[in-house]
């Protein structure tokens, strides 16, 4: 392919294989589109999938996992410590080669029209797609989740979607699709249930409260492993690293006399984030080859560069 674009979908389904195949069949069932990955987690009850596509199929490519999703996902019955509002929560589109953010954001905001008049669910524009912008911060977009959006977009118009009516779609509820750069999903595992103790960290971390630039995070309970979780994005993992991350949360975790039982990196991660990095210090559960996104690129387009 001469342009590509990354694609990284969040589906609120971790725990039926079937339903998650099934959205996947759906998304390759088109020309020059090629999965990266796909992790489910359970106690997140929520699915990361990535994808590249050339830049003229990664539109329908999205909107046809978009669409199998709200087939299948209710969100009325979904349960997980992982934010969302949306059975198709959110649809980050990231330039790769041959493309630039400018391709992305209208390729981000041709999506979103196409949610709402395919499949009638309303859509909100974030990151470098937003038109207003508040709604560049995700957090801004998707505060309430569900339950609540789907009560204050009826009467609140600055929760009204960029395309859409005031009403969350009945079961699908509403998504948030935008144009970014790269960014790391990045978790860290605490050997402890204490969440107000994940919850202290998050703030003490994060850039939105004082803590380090390019950081977001937020404190979870993960019941599935019987332990409390650091959840955190990397927009710019140049500017803050996964190891200052790592080393900032064992210090104030270690104030409490607890300890790091694990970290993990969720969908993939490029290899100048990590060549220089201690995976042994880092605890890094699953790590492998298999995440690095040169390696995948690779592997999917023989050899692409």
């Amino acid at each position: 392919m001469h342009t590509i674009v990354e694609c990284v979908p969040n589906f609120s389904e971790g725990e039926d294989r079937n339903k998650v195949e099934s959205i996947l069949q759906a998304l390759l069932a088109g020309p020059d589109v090629h999965l990266l990955g796909t992790q489910m987690d359970a106690g997140h009850n929520r699915t990361v999938v990535t994808f590249v596509a050339s830049r003229e199929s990664a539109s329908e490519a999205a909107l046809r996992a978009i669409g199998r999703a709200a087939e299948l996902i209710d969100l009325n019955d979904h349960r997980g410590v992982h934010p969302r509002m949306g059975a198709t929560d959110v649809v980050p589109f990231i330039p790769i080669k041959g493309v630039d953010l400018r391709h992305c954001v209208k390729i981000a905001r041709s999506v979103a029209q196409e949610t709402w008049r395919r499949f009638r669910i309303p859509t909100y524009l974030y990151e470098a797609a937003a038109r207003d912008p508040r709604r560049k911060n995700l957090e801004y977009v998707r505060r309430g989740q569900f339950e609540q959006l789907r009560e204050e977009v009826r009467k609140n118009p600055d929760r009204r979607p960029d395309f859409g009516d005031a009403e969350l779609h009945p079961t699908a509820g509403a998504t948030a699709v935008g144009a970014r750069n790269f960014l790391i999903a990045y978790n860290i595992n605490l050997n402890t249930t204490n969440l107000s103790l994940a919850k202290s960290v998050a703030r003490k971390i994060r850039a939105s409260d004082g803590g380090f630039p390019a950081v977001k995070a937020i404190g979870v309970d993960v019941k599935a492993l019987g332990l409390v979780q650091v959840s955190i994005n990397l927009t710019d993992f140049l500017t803050t690293s996964i190891g200052i991350v790592f080393d900032a949360v064992a210090a104030e975790a270690a104030h409490a006399g607890v300890t790091i039982e694990s970290s993990e990196i969720v969908g993939l991660v490029p290899r100048r984030a990590i060549e220089s990095a201690d995976i042994p210090r880092l605890k890094l559960r699953n790590f492998g080859p298999h995440l690095i996104l040169e390696n995948q690129l690779a592997e999917a387009q023989g050899n692409v560069s």
